[in-house]
């Protein structure tokens, strides 16, 4: 005789025979999944082999017999109150079980700060954040690294998060709503992959991606009726994280902007060399620039300060390309402009460094004749104030982004440049 107390299972699926009471429970059962998405940001972080047999060889198989466990206990009419992931072992073990969650836990937290270092490298090599210092913990591992800024500011979230919450129930309401919301736009950009990188029909890609965004859809929108009990947490502080991005972004367009305007033909410079007869002293400069053409601001302002010039002139661009690694055969392309007057543009992806010695180094096996036992790098400094004609930005976004340029990482350490050969020349943009 079959037990009484067990249930009689309907074999219609219960998203479907509970209505909307189906589709709520999708918000409860989508926490069995989370997780997942701290793989996207160790993907890029460590590479996709140690991720895929990570995955395969111990989480999956471990979730299965986790949750294959737990839904053994409730059909067989275990009570359902309570955490049942701890009845599925002994009294006896208990807490050592706790303990090694635990443990667990702390483990699990490295993704997502080494997630967090790695994607605020990329956001500051592509220009969507200020320039944070960070440090290399690792001469072999590029990817080992350790961003101060962000590992304080993970702290008194999680710090934050747990006085303000008191119960681990708020909490999951606001980290389901964090990771559906990831997983979706994690569809949406698979759908740009498909489309750009991999060259996929309009109807194959969007076929795959509809697919995904029907059930990331659907996990969302099931999350949404949290967002009371703690859901609001991750869109405030996705939205804060965001405007950070958006006002530095566009304050360094506008900066660019500006010097853009007020940009001399190199011809024309060296003619106005020429006629007001400044001298020309021994050795090599080079001057760091984010002007694409013309002569750089730097050395205009360098020239009206110092009424001297060195004789070999290099001016350097760094463009950080939205790729990872570049070739090294297309690292750096240099034009000689005008005698003894260089102008080099290098490409680096957004997980590289930019290193400027060697890239010098590289020039001159180019056929550029500097001399680099006597180099000196010359580094602009913007002030940035408002503009007096009302063309500029919103007052408030001016001065958000100053706060943030004045607190930014000098850009010879940035760059990777001798602090002994750096000389800085300081000067007011108006925004």
């Amino acid at each position: 005789m079959p037990n009484s107390s067990l249930a009689i299972v309907s074999p219609r699926p219960y998203l479907f025979s509970h209505g909307a009471t189906g589709f709520l429970v999708l918000g409860a059962v989508f926490l069995c999944v989370t997780g997942a998405e701290a793989l996207y940001a160790d993907m890029g972080h460590f590479g996709r082999g140690p991720i895929t047999l990570a995955w395969f060889a111990v989480v999956f198989p471990s979730l299965i017999l986790n949750y294959a466990g737990q839904a053994a206990l409730v059909l067989e009419g275990a009570p359902t109150d309570g955490n049942i992931f701890f009845r599925l072992c002994p009294g006896g073990l208990l807490i050592p079980l706790i303990a090694l969650a635990t443990v667990a836990t702390i483990i699990a937290s490295q993704s997502i700060i080494t997630g967090a270092f790695s994607m605020t490298r990329q956001a500051i090599q592509l220009g969507w954040l200020p320039r944070l210092r960070i440090k290399q913990t690792s001469s072999e591992g590029y990817g080992q690294i350790y961003v101060g800024v962000v590992n304080w500011l993970l702290m008194i979230a999680t710090i934050g998060l747990t006085i303000g919450f008191g119960k681990s129930a708020n909490l999951a309401a606001a980290y389901g709503i964090a990771v559906s919301l990831t997983m979706l736009m994690t569809s949406a950009l698979l759908f740009i992959a498909m489309r750009e990188i991999w060259g996929w029909s309009m109807l194959a890609a969007g076929s795959v991606a509809a697919v995904f965004l029907m059930v990331d859809n659907a996990f969302f929108l099931a999350n949404l009726t949290k967002i009371a009990e703690g859901g609001y947490v991750p869109l405030i502080l996705a939205i804060s994280v965001y405007s950070v991005m958006w006002i530095w972004h566009r304050g360094a367009a506008a900066v660019m902007t500006r010097m853009h305007e007020y940009l001399i033909p190199v011809p024309n410079f060296m003619k106005d060399i020429q006629s007001k007869n400044i001298p020309r002293v021994p050795g090599t400069a080079v001057f760091l620039t984010r002007t694409e053409r013309d002569t750089p601001p730097v050395m205009l302002w360098h020239v009206k300060h110092n009424r001297a010039l060195h004789e070999h002139l290099f001016v350097l661009r760094v463009e950080i390309l939205s790729v990872p690694w570049v070739a090294p055969i297309n690292r750096m392309t240099i034009d000689e402009v005008a005698p003894k007057f260089w102008r080099a543009e290098a490409r680096f992806g957004f997980m590289e460094r930019p290193h400027i010695p060697e890239l010098l180094t590289a020039g001159k096996a180019m056929g550029c004749t500097i001399d680099l036992d006597d180099v000196t790098y010359y580094v602009g400094h913007e002030t940035v104030v408002g503009r007096e004609d009302g063309m500029g930005l919103p007052a408030w976004q001016e001065r958000f982004f100053a706060v943030m340029e004045r607190n930014a990482v000098h850009v010879s350490d940035f760059f990777s440049l001798p602090s002994d050969q750096v000389v800085e020349i300081g000067r007011q943009v108006s925004i």
